[in-house]
C-alpha cells in the first residue's frame, strides 16, 4: 500500500509574473501580424495565449492547517502541506483536504450493557485528520466513515462493563469514567487507523438508563445508597459505644453489671442509628427502679 508523500509546488509569485510576460508578448505579437498583414505571425502567437490560460489553472493556495492532495489522471503524485501560494501541473486534480482538529458528538444510542440492562450511552470525540492518502484512497468517505466507526466502538464498549457497579473493584461506565474514556479511545483509534485519523480525546457525554426501566433503577439507588449508608452509621455507632464503656470503666465512673451494660448499649445504639431524634425518659428513682 502506498503513504502520504509530501509535494513540493512552483512559487505561484514567480508563475504569476512569467504568465504576464508570456501574455504580454503574445498579444503583441498578434498585434503587429495583424497590422502587418502577416496572418502566419499572428497565428503563431496564439499557443502562447492559450499556454498561458492553461498555465493560470495550475495555481493553488495552501492554507495553513489545510493540505491539497494532487492526482494526474488517476495517479497520486503527493500531498502539498506548505502553507502559501503554489503552482502545479494545471492538468492535475487537486482535492482540498482539512488538518484542523475537530469535533464529533455521537447520537444518543439505545444498548444493553453487560449486565443487560436497557441504557442510552453518547460520545464526543475530538480526531484530526494525519494521512491524506489512506481519507482519501483507503476509504469511501472518510468522514462518514468515522461516524459509522465511532458509534460501533461505542456499542461494543456499553456491552462490555455494567452501568453501575456493586463492587467498588469492578470497573463502571458510570463509576470509572477515566478507564472507560481510555479504553473507548483506544478502540476507536484501532478502527480509524486505516483511514489515516488520529483520535486525541474520546469521552462518554451521555450515560443514563433507558426510560422504561429509569424508574426502577432509580430506586435500586437509593437502596442501594441507604444500604451503604446504615452500614457507616452501624459501624461508627459500635465505635462510639465500645469507646463510651471502656472511658466510663476506665475512669470508675459507675460500675455497671452485665444487665445494665446491655441496657446501656441498646439505648446508645438507638439514639445514634435512629432517623429521628429521640425523647429521652428521665428516671427520678435509683437505678434499678
Amino acid at each position: 500500500m502506498s503513504v502520504e508523500k509530501e509535494l513540493r509546488g512552483i512559487s505561484g509569485w514567480g508563475m504569476v509574473i512569467g504568465s504576464i510576460v508570456l501574455t504580454v508578448v503574445s498579444v503583441a505579437g498578434i498585434i503587429s501580424g495583424v497590422r502587418d498583414h502577416s496572418p502566419a505571425m499572428a497565428v503563431a502567437w496564439i499557443p502562447g495565449v492559450v499556454l498561458t490560460l492553461l498555465a493560470m489553472s495550475g495555481f493553488a493556495v495552501v492554507n495553513p492547517n489545510e493540505a491539497r492532495l494532487v492526482t494526474l489522471f488517476g495517479v497520486y503524485k503527493g500531498t502539498m502541506r506548505q502553507p502559501g501560494f503554489w503552482w502545479v501541473n494545471p492538468l492535475t486534480t487537486r482535492r482540498r483536504l482539512s488538518l484542523r482538529i475537530r469535533n464529533f458528538e455521537s447520537s444518543k444510542l439505545k444498548v444493553n450493557d453487560r449486565d443487560a440492562n436497557p441504557i442510552e450511552i453518547g460520545a464526543v470525540v475530538v480526531w484530526r485528520l494525519v494521512d491524506t492518502f489512506e481519507a482519501a484512497f483507503n476509504v469511501d468517505d472518510y468522514e462518514n466513515f468515522m461516524h459509522v466507526q465511532t458509534e460501533a466502538a461505542l456499542r461494543n464498549l456499553a456491552t462490555s462493563y455494567p452501568y453501575d457497579a456493586h463492587d467498588e473493584a469492578m470497573i463502571s461506565l458510570r463509576l470509572s469514567a477515566g478507564v472507560v474514556a481510555e479504553r473507548l479511545c483506544q478502540e476507536i483509534q484501532e478502527r480509524l487507523t486505516k483511514a489515516g485519523i488520529e483520535v486525541i480525546e474520546a469521552r462518554i457525554s451521555h450515560l443514563a438508563y433507558a426510560p422504561e426501566i429509569a424508574g426502577v433503577m432509580l430506586r435500586r439507588q437509593q437502596a442501594a445508597a441507604v444500604i451503604s449508608a446504615r452500614q457507616k452509621i452501624v459501624e461508627g455507632a459500635v465505635g462510639m459505644v465500645e469507646m463510651a464503656l471502656q472511658e466510663l470503666s476506665r475512669k470508675g465512673v459507675v460500675t455497671l453489671d452485665e444487665e445494665r451494660k446491655a441496657a446501656m448499649v441498646s439505648n446508645l445504639m438507638v439514639v445514634l442509628c435512629s432517623d429521628r431524634g429521640v425523647e429521652p425518659v428521665v428516671n427520678a428513682g435509683s437505678l434499678y427502679q
